[in-house]
């Protein structure tokens, strides 16, 4: 792969994009900010190693000392989960990063910038960012959704994350031209929750329908990326009381005056103690499934592309 200014490729995930393979890439805020160690970690660990049971090379992408880096080594990874300085890192925020010579997590919309530069079509997170609550007044909408808007990757998550305005947001993507899907759902899921109270605009029931629609997607030469919205995983939620929390939790960032990227760590961190751990574990079960679709969706699309044409 042609070498591009301030990126450094692992040789594993430049050789499988040289192949035309199925490459994931994995955010790493989640390293840095959304989860404690060493939690943080062995989540990030997790998660590549469920790309890989599904056949595809995980890009944990990620910025070290100025460089990105696209595809950690083992004690990178563990580097990053203990950092103590870490950034968090946005699309916007990635030149002074670099020039500055930080170390920090990338989240989604620069998870997406990155993948875009080399040609990675495949991303899982968690949840996506968001229209906050009240941003009528201040205007507070999330870069992911704007980077969701002009950066040609297909976004595997669990929806919005649950102290957003769900259905603003949704508003905001279709404004945008963002298709939006419920993969093996009608529902829109609310992220510790199958359901946010919103329908799915589209539904894709399996990796091969999903593929395909993202390959239809680039190929009619639409702009942006695409939302692929799974449920977490049966069985890890008790979505009522999970419910409460988030809304105990919003209420205590906005009277401590809590604002911008510091209050989706806040949030999570409150509703883990409300919760007694609780929303940790739908967390990393949910981020470790996104993880497998995504890559067994990566898979489906590849293997699309070899096949010889009827």
């Amino acid at each position: 792969m042609v070498g591009l200014p301030h990126i450094v490729i692992r040789e594993e995930v430049s050789r499988a994009l040289d192949q035309g393979g199925p490459v994931v890439a994995l955010e790493s805020t989640l390293i840095t900010h959304g989860l404690q160690a060493p939690l943080n970690g062995e989540t990030a660990a997790e998660m590549e190693r469920e790309v890989r049971t599904a056949g595809a090379t995980p890009a944990t992408i990620a910025v070290i000392d100025g460089t990105i880096r696209i595809g950690l080594c083992g004690q990178e990874l563990h580097d990053l989960a203990s950092a103590v300085h870490a950034v968090k890192i946005s699309s916007r925020a990635l030149p002074g990063a670099v020039s500055e010579r930080l170390t920090g997590g990338t989240t989604v919309s620069a998870t997406m910038f990155v993948s875009a530069a080399v040609r990675i079509g495949f991303f899982a997170t968690g949840g996506i960012g968001g229209v906050h609550h009240g941003a009528d007044q201040t205007g507070d909408v999330s870069s992911d959704l704007t980077e969701l808007a002009r950066t040609p990757v297909a976004v595997v998550c669990s929806g919005v994350k649950s102290i957003l305005d769900i259905g603003r947001t949704l508003e905001y993507l279709e404004t945008s031209g963002v298709p939006v899907y419920g993969y093996q759902t009608d529902s829109f899921p609310g992220f510790f929750s199958g359901e946010s109270g919103f329908r799915a605009p589209q539904r894709l029931d399996g990796p091969e329908q999903a593929a395909a629609a993202w390959r239809v997607h680039r190929e009619l030469g639409l702009p942006g990326g695409i939302v692929i919205a799974c449920t977490p995983p049966a069985g890890v939620a008790n979505a009522e009381d999970l419910d409460r929390a988030v809304q105990q939790a919003n209420a205590e960032a906005f009277e401590q005056g809590v604002r911008g990227g510091e209050v989706t760590p806040f949030v999570l961190r409150r509703v883990a103690e409300l919760t007694n751990g609780a929303s940790l574990q739908v967390n990393t079960a949910l981020l470790r499934s996104n993880a497998r679709t995504a890559a067994e969706i990566a898979v489906a699309g590849t293997s699309s592309n070899r096949s010889p044409r009827q």
